[in-house]
C-alpha cells in the first residue's frame, strides 16, 4: 500500500545544445516521483515529457501525478499501486509510477544487478566537422555504435564525416525524427547506403510513408514515434513499414509495459533523455530483453547521461567502454544527491 507521494519537477543542463529536426534543447525537464509504502520503503520513479513528439506537456504530467498525492492524502491507510494507476491518463505518468513501484519491489526482494548492456553514442546534429569531432571523442571512450541525428542540414555530409572519423568497422545509425517526406527519405537513404548505415529511425512521420520508404531502401527501418504500443507495432508489421522498433519507457508507459508488450518485431530500448532513475530502469529492461533473446541484438540507446553537465545522483548507472553498467541495489541502485536535486528543482 502506498502512503505518500511526492512529485518533484526538475531540470538538468546539457553539456552542449541537443539539436534534432524537432528543435534544440539547452536542458532537459524531468519529473521525479517518490513513493513511500506502508513499510516505509521509498521508491523512485522518473519520467519526462514527449511533447516534441506529440505527447503531453511536463506540467500536465505533473498534474496527473499530483492527483495521486491527493488520493493518498484522502486515504491515510494507503492506496494500492493498481488503484493509483487507474488515475493516470498518459504513458508518461504511468512510466513514473511503474518505475517507482519497481524500485520498491527491488528493495523488498533484492535482485543482483544485470549484466552490462551495449549502448550507442548519441550525436547531436551539427556541421560535418563538429559531428565528426564528437564521434571521434565518443570512439575514444570505447563506443562502437553511433547514432546521428539528421533532418536538419548536410545530412549526407554529416554521415560521411562520422564514417571517416570512426572507421569502417563501427556501426552508424541515423534518426530523422520524422522530418523527411517519403521522397526526401528515399533520396537521402540512397545516398547513405554506400556509407554503411546500420538502421534509420523514423525517417518519415507516418507508417504509410514508412512502408514506401522501406520498400525503396536496403537500409533497415526502425519505428520510434509511430509505434507507442503493441497495437501500433502490429499495425506497422501488417503494413511492412519497418524492420524493428525502439522503445522508450516514457513513450510506452514504463518498464512493465515495455517488457510484457508483444511488439510483433525486434525491439531495442532508447532513452528519452531521462535522468539517472529512468536510465537505471531502462537499463534493467534492456538487460532482461537481451538475456531472454527478446531484443533486436543491437546496442541500446541508453548512454545519454553523458550528454548532461550535471546529475542529481550520488550513485547510479555508469557508462564504461560503450556499455551501460547498472549498479547493485538497494532497489534500482540509484542514490539521490539531495543538495543537487534541490539546486535543480523547478
Amino acid at each position: 500500500m502506498i502512503r505518500r507521494v511526492e512529485v518533484i519537477p526538475y531540470a538538468l543542463p546539457l553539456r552542449e545544445p541537443y539539436v534534432t529536426s524537432r528543435g534544440r534543447l539547452e536542458r532537459r525537464e524531468l519529473i521525479l516521483l517518490r513513493l513511500t509504502d506502508a513499510d516505509g520503503l521509498v521508491g523512485l520513479g522518473e519520467t519526462t515529457s514527449m511533447s516534441l513528439r506529440g505527447g503531453r506537456a511536463l506540467e500536465a504530467i505533473a498534474a496527473e501525478l499530483r492527483r495521486l498525492a491527493r488520493l493518498v492524502a484522502d486515504e491515510p491507510a494507503g492506496v494500492s499501486a493498481h488503484r493509483l494507476s487507474r488515475e493516470l491518463g498518459s504513458p508518461e505518468a504511468a512510466c513514473a509510477l511503474s518505475i517507482a513501484v519497481m524500485d520498491i519491489e527491488l528493495r523488498r526482494e533484492p535482485a543482483p544487478a544485470p549484466a552490462p548492456v551495449s549502448v550507442n553514442a548519441t550525436l547531436s546534429s551539427g556541421s560535418p566537422g563538429e559531428v565528426a569531432s564528437t564521434a571521434a571523442a565518443w570512439a575514444a571512450r570505447g563506443f562502437s555504435t553511433f547514432k546521428l541525428k539528421l533532418g536538419t542540414v548536410d545530412d549526407v555530409a554529416q554521415a560521411e564525416a562520422v564514417r571517416e572519423a570512426v572507421g569502417a568497422e563501427a556501426r552508424i545509425r541515423v534518426d530523422a525524427n520524422g522530418a523527411w517526406s517519403a521522397g526526401e527519405a528515399t533520396r537521402i537513404l540512397a545516398q547513405l547506403e554506400p556509407v554503411g548505415i546500420e538502421l534509420c529511425e523514423q525517417p518519415v512521420a507516418s507508417l504509410g510513408e514508412m512502408a514506401v520508404v522501406r520498400a525503396a531502401t536496403e537500409i533497415p527501418i526502425a519505428a520510434d514515434e509511430s509505434v507507442t504500443d503493441p497495437a501500433g507495432a502490429r499495425r506497422a508489421a501488417e503494413l511492412g513499414a519497418c524492420d524493428l522498433a525502439t522503445l522508450k519507457l516514457a513513450k510506452v508507459g514504463g518498464p512493465v509495459a515495455a517488457e510484457r508488450g508483444e511488439w510483433a518485431m525486434p525491439v531495442y530500448v532508447s532513452s528519452a533523455l531521462e535522468g539517472p532513475v529512468g536510465i537505471a530502469a531502462a537499463g534493467r529492461v534492456a538487460a532482461a530483453m537481451d538475456s531472454a533473446g527478446a531484443g533486436a541484438g543491437i546496442a541500446h540507446g541508453l548512454a545519454t547521461q553523458l550528454l548532461f553537465a550535471e546529475t542529481v545522483a550520488a550513485r547510479g548507472p555508469e557508462i564504461r567502454d560503450g556499455t551501460l553498467v547498472i549498479p547493485d541495489g538497494p532497489g534500482l541502485g540509484v542514490e539521490l544527491d539531495d543538495e543537487a536535486l534541490a539546486r535543480h528543482r523547478l
